[in-house]
């Protein structure tokens, strides 16, 4: 598996609804939720950062059922895209691109304009907005550090969702105003350098890494043990998915 990377297959993740998804996946996301607030104890850890290695591992996906799943257990949490360089999180929840976090941060829109609410999922949505000539300069600006400053207390969670970190700089960058990081993986797919790779670039920058997200796990496979002791205590985050 090292310093191979297999095509990744286009896979449809859907968002979850903790109502009618299925048992294994709902499962999987309250693990994950747990594990995110058992990592704030002694600590604060409210801005969470999710990135990968390479682009389809299922970053966004994550990021947005996290932030679904805490909301409908009863926590105030605000959902940021924060890939402005392909954002997908209004595809996703079919939201419109703007006015989003780039209007906020050249203060063209003020956040209480900006952001959005899905009632249904019990979350607040600052999309992309206006794809910038330099994302790494907007997330790693002071405008970005006072804006997340300025919202922290309304919310007690603030989850976002940010570009493949071996491609990019932008998660390194935006890593030092989070409170943590959280890699996620692909099954099959992502290499064990590959995620030296981005845990190297994330030290570097001083980041808090929280932990990793194995996903796009079989059913099967969890039923076989294929992951059970290799990974040790991380969860297997599979989803019930469709392929193109």
């Amino acid at each position: 598996m090292l310093g191979i990377r297999k095509k990744a297959k286009h896979i449809k993740r859907p968002i979850i609804n903790i109502e009618n998804a299925p048992f294994p996946v709902v499962e999987a996301y309250k693990a994950l939720r747990a594990n995110i607030q058992f990592s704030g104890v002694g600590r604060k850890v409210k801005r969470i950062l999710f990135t990968s290695s390479n682009p389809m591992e299922g970053k966004t996906s994550v990021s947005v059922n996290l932030a679904v799943t805490l909301g409908q257990a009863g926590q105030k949490v605000l959902l940021i895209d924060s890939d402005l360089r392909k954002p997908r999180v209004h595809t996703l929840l079919n939201m419109p691109l703007t006015p989003g976090l780039t209007n906020v941060l050249v203060k063209n829109y003020d956040f209480d304009n900006a952001v959005k609410r899905d009632s249904k999922r019990c979350i607040d949505v600052l999309t992309c907005g206006p794809i910038p000539p330099n994302p790494s300069e907007m997330l790693g600006s002071s405008e970005m550090k006072e804006f997340l400053e300025s919202i922290e207390d309304k919310y007690d969670y603030i989850i976002m969702d940010t570009p493949p970190l071996l491609l990019m700089a932008d998660a390194a960058v935006l890593s030092k105003y989070a409170d943590g990081v959280v890699i996620v993986i692909q099954a099959g797919v992502t290499t064990f350098d590959m995620v030296k790779g981005v845990i190297g670039n994330l030290q570097k920058a001083g980041a808090n890494i929280l932990g990793c997200v194995l996903n796009d796990v079989r059913m099967e496979d969890i039923s076989k043990h294929r992951y059970g002791t290799k990974y040790g205590y991380y969860k297997n985050y599979s989803h019930y998915y469709e392929k193109d």
